[in-house]
């Protein structure tokens, strides 16, 4: 999300603009999405708070998991975003710049709170890097020199409750989840690992699931992406994973939510 819309992107560049925020998630809402996961993608680079009108107007509209990321810089921002609506708070570049907002993040709202997102890159591999996956911030423009998976694991260490694997070179291809280092990281934690990156159609979701220990998987650009040939609904991915024998939560005949 910038500026109040929902956008997508290829790697992180050339970004399409889709429509606002609340009217996407209000819509995959009454899809009978599980969660949804609202990133503020310019916050951090423009060195300004997230837009948090934007949280207050999508958190009346949904009452599924709402994990909002995006400019959270201190305590005291998180503590806006969760009086905003948010259950769920993301932290990316600012946990690379100040490891230790995870920790004081978790023992001031729970860690079940505190969700670790990742941007990560394949690099060479090096005694440095040795997974051959860098962590990358402010929206893929700036390396770190940390190994993806080493920070993985000090960010649970530090407290995180989740963590979230976003791939940069799978994001927006519509080629499927990097399932490498997926499942290099969820190996190495022992808390819930989200796959985010590439997912173009239902088998990739089921693919991302029985290749790697993913507890969840994002999905975009096939609900609402101009770019793909055809949409996806949640009732659609739902019901092939379920024929797949992945556990997914159940859909409802009877379900309603109020009108925007």
């Amino acid at each position: 999300m910038r500026n109040g819309i929902v956008t997508k992107a290829r790697q992180f560049q050339n970004n399409i603009d889709i429509d606002r925020a609340e009217n996407i998630a209000n819509r995959v809402y009454s899809e009978q999405i599980d969660e949804i996961i609202f990133y503020d993608i310019t916050a951090s680079a423009e060195k300004r708070k997230i837009d948090i009108e934007t949280v207050k107007k999508v958190a009346s509209l949904v009452f599924v998991p709402f994990t909002v990321g995006g400019g959270i810089k201190t305590l005291d921002d998180m503590y806006e975003v969760l009086k905003a609506g948010a259950e769920k708070i993301s932290i990316d570049s600012m946990a690379v710049r100040n490891p230790n907002l995870i920790r004081e993040g978790a023992q001031a709202f729970g860690r079940q709170c505190i969700v670790l997102s990742m941007q990560v890159k394949r690099v060479p591999k090096s005694a440095r890097i040795p997974s051959g996956y860098e962590i990358m911030i402010d929206g893929a423009r700036v390396a770190t020199g940390l190994d993806a998976v080493e920070w993985a694991k000090r960010g649970e260490e530090l407290g995180a409750g989740e963590i979230c694997v976003n791939s940069i070179d799978r994001d927006g291809t519509h080629a499927g989840y990097d399932i490498e280092i997926t499942s290099l990281i969820s190996d190495s934690v022992n808390v819930p690992v989200i796959a985010s990156g590439g997912a173009g159609c239902p088998q990739h979701v089921l693919e991302v699931f029985q290749k790697t220990g993913a507890s969840a998987a994002i999905i975009s650009s096939m609900l609402y992406s101009p770019l793909l040939k055809r949409n996806y609904s949640v009732y659609e991915i739902k019901k092939y994973l379920e024929a797949n024998n992945i556990p997914v939560r159940p859909w409802l005949e009877n379900y309603s939510v109020a009108p925007l």
